[in-house]
């Protein structure tokens, strides 16, 4: 997408992993131009499941030119607390599998970027937990009664060996395509699919900006 070059060269890198393709799409065609990211962006598709996540976000971050690169989880989540509806933003501050746990870097501050930028819709902040299967009824509310806020197959996975990698910053966004309430058959079979799909759009800007922070030097 874009590259800027800093004083000292080009800015690190942003690596956005995603399991769909329909989750790519919504990144790639989203709201957000090339030339506003303080760095190379690239959108990778890394295919369903753990496994999957770990195998590509591995291989990408390989590379030479995804030295030092900043890394975000993002698609869309099973919402797990009551109240959530499709649409909703879940901004992770930590990552959890098998018990372990993966800390997030500047959390608030992409929560409160994502507020700005997606006007209206509702963003959540807490742990999101993983899976290696599709979750319903009675598995999300045991995954609830562990403090999880939401629930996927490829952020833990992603962030775990993104760190594995190097030190650099992580960070996982998600979008609830269905919650308690709204249970889903199918991604994109229903409103609640869509409108995931158009708040997935509109979020680039606001990664942009979590990027760009991280960029700054610390007093």
């Amino acid at each position: 997408m874009g590259d800027a070059p800093g004083p000292s060269g080009p800015a690190a890198p942003l690596l956005i992993a995603c399991a769909l393709g329909i989750e790519q799409l919504a990144l790639r065609s989203g709201r957000g131009k090339a030339g506003d990211a303080p760095g190379q962006v690239t959108v990778l598709r890394t295919g369903m499941g753990p496994k999957a996540a770990e195998t590509a976000v591995a291989h990408a971050l390989g590379q030479d030119r995804a030295l030092g690169a900043a890394v975000i989880a993002s698609g869309f989540c099973a919402g797990l607390a009551p109240g959530m509806h499709p649409g909703d933003l879940v901004v992770a501050d930590e990552t959890r599998e098998a018990g372990d746990s993966t800390a997030c870097t500047g959390a608030g501050l992409l929560a409160e970027a994502l507020a700005r930028t997606v006007p209206g819709r509702t963003v959540h902040t807490g742990p999101l937990t993983g899976s290696d299967h599709v979750v319903r009824g009675h598995e999300r509310a045991e995954l609830r009664a562990t403090g999880a806020i939401a629930v996927d197959m490829e952020s833990a996975a992603t962030l775990r060996t993104a760190l594995r990698t190097g030190v650099r910053p992580v960070a996982a966004v998600r979008v609830v395509v269905d919650a308690p309430e709204h249970e889903l058959v199918r991604i994109g079979t229903v409103r609640g699919g869509i409108s995931a799909f158009r708040v997935l759009r509109a979020v680039l800007p606001a990664f942009y900006e979590w990027h760009r922070s991280l960029l700054l030097p610390r007093r």
